[in-house]
């Protein structure tokens, strides 16, 4: 007799468990209302942050294509101001040239050279009026 009431035990502890994995896997309907009502606060919660999130990432795509635009315009105006100094750095070596030039042109020039040196014999000289008493 003892091991009939082992197989019976063993058998009801079979259908116990049985049982058991039978409830687990269809789940439980019942959910307390305090438990019910975190869950829904939670899902809120959890749909207000997504929405949120599809907010910021909205703006991060916004400014992402700005900075995007700004680049190529600093690129744009970096390129331009380059060429503006080289135009400028080309403007400024003409106009030095031709300070250069002019100033060796009037060095050797006649007009120069007659107003610097003492005056020729051949000048003309003034005379000198007197003023009699």
């Amino acid at each position: 007799m003892t091991s009939g009431k082992s197989r019976s035990a063993m058998r009801a502890l079979g259908v116990a468990l049985g049982f058991g994995c039978l409830l687990s896997a269809a789940g439980c309907d019942y959910w307390p209302p305090a438990l019910q009502a975190q869950i829904e606060q939670l899902r809120s919660e959890t749909d207000t942050l997504n929405m949120e999130k599809t907010q910021l990432q909205s703006q991060v795509n916004d400014l992402a294509k700005a900075r995007q635009d700004l680049q190529i315009r600093f690129d744009e105006l970096s390129r331009v101001n380059r060429e503006k100094t080289e135009v400028i750095a080309s403007l400024q070596r003409r106009l030095d040239a031709s300070h250069g030039k002019g100033s060796k042109t009037l060095t050797p020039s006649k007009s120069q050279a007659n107003s610097t040196a003492k005056p020729s014999a051949k000048a003309p000289v003034k005379k000198k009026t007197t003023v009699k008493r």
